[in-house]
C-alpha cells in the first residue's frame, strides 16, 4: 500500500526562465499565470522544454529546478528501495525510534493488502503481541521491551515521509520503476503522471 498527499509543484516559472538563459531568448517566453494562479506554459516555452528534455541530462538542467514536495505513506520494505534515490531528494520522516510506542498498534498501520487469509491471521497475532509489548513498555519503561518492539516490527509497517525532489529525479524514478513487481511503485508512477506537464517532460512515451 502507498498513498500520496499534499503534492505541490514549485518554481516552474523560474526554471523556464533559466532554460532561456543560454540563448538569451527571454523575449520568446509566452507562459502566464491563469485565473487560478497556476503557471501555464505557452506554446514556445513548452516546445523549448520538450526539446531540452529530449536532448539529455546535459541540456535539461532546468528540470532540476522544478521542485516537487509530497507526503508519501508507504511500508518500510518500500522505503528501503526508495532510499536508492538519495541524490537530489530529501525526506523527513515520522520517527520510529521516538514515537513507536506513542499510539496503539493496529493492523491498519501495516500494508497487508496482498496477504492471503492465513498470513493475515498470523499478522494479526503479531500486531496484538506488539500492542502487548507496547503496553508493557509504557508501564515499566524497560529498554529491553522497547528493543523487542523495534526488532520484531515487520517491514510492512507504514511510515509517512515528506519528500522533496525535482523533475529530473522523477524521470529516473518513473522510467526505472514503472514496471516494478511492487505495486507501490505503480501507485507512485501513476501519481507522477498527474503532475503538471508530466506527459511532456517526465513520461515522454
Amino acid at each position: 500500500m502507498l498513498t500520496v498527499n499534499n503534492t505541490e509543484v514549485m518554481n516552474l516559472k523560474n526554471a523556464i526562465r533559466g532554460a532561456r538563459n543560454p540563448m538569451n531568448s527571454w523575449n520568446r517566453s509566452d507562459s502566464f499565470f491563469n485565473e487560478n494562479g497556476e503557471y501555464v506554459l505557452g506554446e514556445n516555452d513548452l516546445s523549448l522544454a520538450m526539446r531540452l528534455r529530449q536532448a539529455g541530462g546535459d541540456h535539461r538542467k532546468f528540470m532540476r529546478q522544478i521542485f516537487v514536495s509530497m507526503d508519501i505513506t508507504a511500508p518500510m520494505y518500500w522505503w528501503k528501495e526508495f532510499d536508492t534515490y538519495k541524490v537530489g531528494t530529501v525526506a523527513n520522516s515520522t520517527s520510529t525510534m521516538h514515537k513507536i510506542t506513542s499510539s496503539p498498534f493496529d493492523i491498519s498501520h501495516f500494508s497487508t493488502d496482498h496477504m492471503d487469509k492465513p498470513t493475515l491471521d498470523f499478522m494479526q497475532g503479531v500486531v496484538e503481541y506488539l500492542e502487548k509489548l507496547r503496553l508493557s513498555f509504557l508501564e515499566t519503561k524497560d529498554k529491553q521491551i522497547w528493543y523487542d518492539i523495534i526488532q520484531l516490527l515487520p517491514s510492512s509497517y507504514n511510515q509517512m515521509r515528506t519528500c522533496t525532489m525535482n523533475y529530473e529525479n522523477l524521470v529516473n524514478i518513473y522510467h526505472a520503476r514503472k514496471n516494478h513487481k511492487l505495486s507501490e511503485w505503480h501507485t507512485l508512477c501513476d501519481h507522477i503522471r498527474t503532475l503538471p506537464y508530466a506527459n511532456e517532460l517526465i513520461v515522454c512515451e
